[in-house]
């Protein structure tokens, strides 16, 4: 005879949730006598302040135990995962540290899951156990109804009309004994989540923290990424540009004799390769400057307002070097608002600070040009609050028609 998979698989869970809600009563009842204790002496002595010390003592130390005996017992019987708490960085013991660690930890949560609710869940899982019996009992009465004499089975059961009634109140408690094992089962796991796992507001917080270590991982891998593009354009692409450049200079040097169409046409693919190598030396600056990586900030913006058509003032103050993402993102913001200066305001000069305060690093470009810049049109700007954006930063634009313009963007820059 074969079992039907739905029928076997509706057993087996009654199985698993009625063991696990067994496995539950002597945890959820271990704390019972020591509150038992404690109110006998203190009616009996009137001591109570002894007795709620030691009683308090003994909740203290029992808590961390009776968590971990349900946190198996859940993740073993039924595979729910209730975490831990993230441990916090330790740090110097003081009144503050400790209401810090109180607010996160909150384990008054667990104290009152083991000590007040834990008797009621207790007894619930003993009502279903009993359930449970009951079934038993009822399923097989005419078993074990024969075991008992004749006498008592006349008496107290009779042949044709208790043990019918017995049985199909066991078949009838037997229907009902997988779903309601399974109720009770997930309402613990729902309440062990709440009390014994982090609280909502400490999973979001983790949550937060996993997302920008993410975002910084993404960051660096982008930041390694535009690195590598330019390395591989540096010393591949432009090194072979240079070598056609090169070819074709000496062949129009070393070959006097050549017809004039052809002298030419070496000329014009000169020309062209030469100018192919200063955009394509624009484009591996854009990339990624060298000299940023080598020299830091203050010696790429160097590099940059001098090569700026406009006259650019340029002050930077640094107590050190910040870190490379936050360099690059500095940058860019300062060569994109130089290049919107010089191409689209018609600027005449520009100004360009850069100041670490704290843990924050403040970028300011100003230019005397036509303005009415808008970050919020599609832009370039557009762009640039992006990238700063995702560094947590701030990004402002202030270029009232008529100028002067004004970029500022805060970045933190804490290692």
């Amino acid at each position: 005879m074969t079992i039907p998979a739905g029928l076997r698989r509706t057993v087996l869970r009654a199985q698993r949730d009625t063991g696990f809600l067994a496995a539950g009563v002597l945890p959820h009842l271990a704390l019972v006598p020591v509150w038992a204790w404690a109110a006998a002496t203190t009616a009996r002595t009137g001591n109570w302040l002894l007795t709620v010390s030691m009683s308090a003592a003994l909740v203290l130390l029992g808590t961390p135990v009776l968590t971990a005996v349900q946190r198996a017992r859940h993740r073993v019987l039924i595979g729910v995962d209730v975490p831990r708490l993230t441990p916090a960085a330790r740090e110097q013991w003081t009144w503050g540290s400790t209401a810090r660690w109180l607010a996160v930890t909150r384990p008054w949560r667990k104290i009152g899951y083991h000590l007040l609710l834990g008797p009621l869940l207790a007894l619930l899982e003993l009502l279903v156990l009993a359930v449970a019996a009951a079934c038993l009992a009822g399923v097989i009465a005419y078993a074990w109804s024969w075991a008992l004499p004749t006498g008592i089975r006349r008496d107290w059961f009779g042949y044709l009309t208790q043990l019918p009634a017995y049985a199909a109140a066991g078949l009838l408690l037997l229907c009902v004994l997988p779903w309601t094992a399974r109720a009770v089962a997930r309402a613990e796991a729902r309440l062990a989540l709440g009390l014994l796992g982090p609280s909502r507001a400490q999973r979001l917080q983790e949550r937060v923290d996993q997302l920008a270590v993410s975002r910084t991982d993404l960051i660096e891998a982008v930041d390694a990424e535009r690195r590598r593009i330019e390395r591989d354009l540096h010393d591949g692409t432009q090194q072979r540009l240079v070598s056609l450049a090169v070819n074709l200079g000496l062949a129009m040097a070393t070959r006097p004799d050549l017809p004039s169409d052809a002298r030419e046409v070496i000329a014009r693919a000169h020309l062209e390769a030469k100018e192919a190598i200063a955009e394509l030396n624009d484009l591996v600056r854009g990339l990624h400057p060298a000299v940023l990586e080598d020299r830091g900030l203050d010696a790429a913006l160097s590099g940059l307002a001098a090569r700026t058509p406009l006259p650019v003032r340029l002050r930077v103050d640094l107590e050190e070097r910040v870190a490379p993402d936050v360099e690059s993102v500095a940058y860019f913001v300062i060569s994109e608002a130089l290049t919107n200066a010089t191409k689209h305001a018609n600027a005449m000069r520009a100004e360009v600070m850069v100041r670490q305060v704290g843990e924050v690093l403040r970028v300011r470009v100003t230019d005397d040009g036509l303005g009415g810049a808008d970050a919020a049109a599609g832009t370039g700007l557009t762009g640039l609050a992006k990238r700063v954006g995702s560094l947590d930063g701030a990004f402002h634009v202030s270029s009232p028609v008529g100028g002067p313009t004004t970029i500022t963007a805060e970045l933190p820059c804490a290692r």
